[in-house]
């Protein structure tokens, strides 16, 4: 069974996204916290328990040896005083003992504490029967109770000082473990932090791929289209918002390709039907220039000279509409054959002599000794080289200067025309190229059609090659196409 596609909005993916960074950055902060919080429990644990415990051990170790030494003195002096200070001691040393076992967090501590609570508890036993034998006047074994008290003192020492030193190993353990915890952490931190990057990388492709990536996409076929390229629908996996606005724009271009295919027929239709008919009149107007039909006047020889010029323009108007619509529908049929170019710019050159001529202008060709062959229809890069030249030469006012040249470049043969006419604007330096587009030129009285760069730039472009145009406004403009070898 197959599953639904889930298409998610622009806004549901921006939310998702953004929602998994914020879980990511409030999960991140949330470890943090909690890790600060052990922190700070075992950094209280060593400064207020630990360092308290040994402290009172201490405090407690010192009471005890200063009480022994007053149990010494009341026992050869019998000097109430020095019980007197036995019994103070005795009170601190209770306190201190309740203190540390009560602060004791380790049970192997409270253990140590214990066993030399009992032993302090049997060493005030001794001492208070023996002061009971000293004050009756008894006579006892003085040597064997000073054993004893050793003995119990010997221990109550030594249960301090093992709760000391493992208090101590306690708090040693403890910061070894806070060090081991912040590395631990920095080591955590680093690995969430490139996690954390690497999934809002993701995201951020993720979100770029299926919403930046598509309008892109749509921004390129919006040029393609405004260039005259109605061919190729749009299919993107995107969002259902692009979705629509990518068929809305298949539609537009399905459209315009109707309208742009009905009108290569209405214009091939026309120019077919019309072709027959000028030339005919031209044919008859030549026929009664030449006094076919009795002599004329030279007034009327005038007037048929005017109109068998202006019939062969309306000609070469139709001829070159039928050629690029011949063009854009693929039915242009081109010979291609190893040649040199050179024979072919000579040509072009003698059949505009004449204008040339008449104008004053100084026509330049500047070919390098050898071009290299390449593979052309000769009559269709004639075509171009006469558009250009023809171009060339009637823009440049009388007395200007034009300059042919070819030379070889990188993996082709490169062709330049420049002249010194009025220039180009630069927004029109692209759009020249479209058929029926002509420069808005108010220095030049010349008109054309508005085919011939669009002929021409077919023409390269199914040789496989490039054209384009540079000027500078009122000094003149260069047209450069290059052909592959």
């Amino acid at each position: 069974m197959k599953l639904p596609r889930i298409n998610l909005t622009i806004l549901s993916r921006l939310v998702i996204g953004y929602s998994i960074i914020l879980i990511l950055v409030i999960a991140m902060n949330v470890y943090t916290i909690v890790r600060i919080g052990q922190f700070n429990e075992v950094t209280q644990s060593v400064s207020v328990t630990n360092n308290r415990m040994i402290h009172s051990i201490e405090k407690l170790k010192d009471a005890f040896l200063s009480q022994i030494r007053y149990e010494k003195k009341y026992i050869i002096t019998q000097d109430e005083a020095f019980s007197n200070q036995f019994l103070r001691l005795k009170s601190d040393c209770d306190q201190y003992l309740v203190e540390v076992i009560s602060i004791a967090d380790a049970p192997q501590t409270r253990d140590f504490l214990n066993h030399a609570k009992e032993s302090y508890q049997t060493y005030q036993l001794l001492f208070d029967e023996e002061v009971k034998y000293l004050k009756a006047g008894h006579h006892y074994s003085q040597e064997w109770y000073k054993q004893e008290k050793d003995r119990a003192a010997s221990v109550i020492i030594g249960e301090l000082d093992k709760s000391k030193a493992y208090t101590e190993q306690n708090t040693y353990d403890k910061i070894n473990k806070l060090y081991e915890s912040g590395a631990n952490v920095r080591r955590m931190a680093l690995v969430m932090t490139v996690a954390f990057l690497i999934i809002s990388i993701s995201i951020s492709l993720f979100i770029n791929r299926t919403i930046t990536q598509p309008i892109a996409i749509m921004k390129k076929k919006t040029r393609e289209i405004a260039k005259g390229n109605f061919e190729g629908g749009l299919h993107l996996s995107s969002p259902p918002e692009i979705g629509d606005l990518a068929e809305a724009l298949n539609l537009m271009c399905n459209k315009l390709q109707e309208l742009d295919q009905m009108k290569s027929d209405f214009f091939s239709s026309v120019s077919h039907e019309l072709r027959t008919p000028l030339t005919t009149i031209h044919l008859g107007i030549g026929l009664l220039n030449a006094g076919a039909e009795g002599a004329i006047t030279e007034n009327q020889r005038e007037l048929l000279g005017t109109l068998q010029n202006e019939s062969k323009r309306m000609i070469e108007i139709v001829n070159s509409v039928l050629d690029l619509s011949k063009m854009e529908a693929g039915m242009m049929t081109y010979t291609f054959e190893q040649k040199d170019l050179a024979p072919l710019i000579g040509r072009t050159i003698h059949e505009i002599g004449p204008l040339v001529k008449s104008k004053k202008i100084n026509l330049q060709v500047k070919l390098v000794e050898k071009l290299p062959i390449i593979n052309v229809d000769s009559e269709r890069i004639l075509q171009v080289l006469r558009n250009l030249i023809g171009n060339a030469v009637k823009f440049t006012p009388d007395g200007g200067q034009v300059t042919v040249s070819a030379r070889s470049v990188n993996g082709g043969l490169e062709v330049s025309v420049a002249d010194t006419g009025p220039g180009i604007p630069a927004e029109d330096l692209t759009t020249i190229f479209e058929k029926f587009r002509q420069v808005d030129s108010k220095t030049s009285q010349i008109e054309g059609t508005g085919l011939g760069l669009a002929i021409t730039k077919q023409i390269i472009t199914r040789h496989g090659g490039k054209i384009w145009a540079k000027s500078v406004l009122g000094s003149g403009s260069t047209f450069v196409f290059v052909l592959p070898t």
